[in-house]
């Protein structure tokens, strides 16, 4: 028997999961829901990780948006293909243009599409006419669903725009935000150094140790960190996180 499952994951614990529960129970009343707290500080998602693995063919996922399945444009629309694969129906409901059904649905539709003319030749290029179209579908179905991922991902980088100028207007007032006075940061390097920072630290949504994200930051032409400053810039953009999570946890 398939079952409807609710994933639902916040960044910090003063946020609250019960919006995204309301949302999903309201359309899907019967879902099992999934809880997860995900952390700016730990790229663990043990829940999901274990969802992921019992799911089976005729399951259904459901997510308030695509932001809560990925923050990382590429990750979501390979997770994405990956389940459509294995016949796990995808259900977002801020976006449901790109949910699995309605893949699904357009595909079936062209790949129904069949001619006879009786005329071998005639059908073998109306044959060869369907497969491109067919083709085109896929390609344009994916393309929105990637658009999908880039828009959310866009959203959070713009979010966290948003946050730095509040901060920084905040400061500008004599207001102390989270870090000693006399720790200063150019504002003019701050974004694409913290953007790098995010990107690839392991205590955001990459990978990699500070040593490797200050090699990155350094080869990077019109950047350049020492070690000490690097943190300083970290530490601002974990601030930055924290201010974001709570606007998120307001919604």
């Amino acid at each position: 028997m398939s079952k409807i499952y609710g994933y639902v994951r916040i960044s910090t614990k003063k946020q609250s999961l019960e919006r995204q529960v309301r949302n999903i129970q309201k359309d899907f009343e019967d879902a099992i829901i999934v809880r997860e707290i995900y952390t700016g500080t730990n790229i663990n998602r043990p829940e999901f990780d274990k969802l992921l693995a019992k799911v089976k063919d005729g399951d259904t996922i459901v997510f308030d948006s695509v932001s809560r399945m990925s923050r990382n444009a590429a990750d979501g629309f390979e997770l994405y293909k990956e389940l459509y694969g294995k016949g796990v129906n995808l259900v977002f409901l801020k976006e449901p243009h790109i949910n699995t059904e309605t893949y699904r649905h357009e595909l079936e539709r062209q790949i129904n599409l069949t001619i006879s003319t009786g005329d071998s030749a005639t059908d073998d290029f109306m044959k060869s006419i369907i497969e491109a179209l067919n083709r085109f579908v896929l390609s344009l179905a994916e393309r929105q669903i990637n658009l999908a991922f880039e828009q959310s991902e866009k959203e959070i980088e713009d979010l966290h725009a948003r946050t730095r100028e509040g901060i920084e207007t905040a400061r500008l007032n004599g207001k102390q935000i989270g870090r000693r006075n006399g720790a200063k940061i150019t504002v003019k390097k701050q974004e694409p150094i913290m953007k790098l920072i995010r990107k690839y630290s392991r205590a955001f949504y990459g990978t990699l140790k500070d040593k490797e994200v200050i090699a990155i930051i350094n080869a990077t032409d019109g950047l350049k960190v020492s070690r000490n400053t690097y943190y300083k810039y970290k530490n601002m953009a974990t601030l930055e996180q924290a201010e974001i999570e709570n606007t998120q946890g307001a919604e």
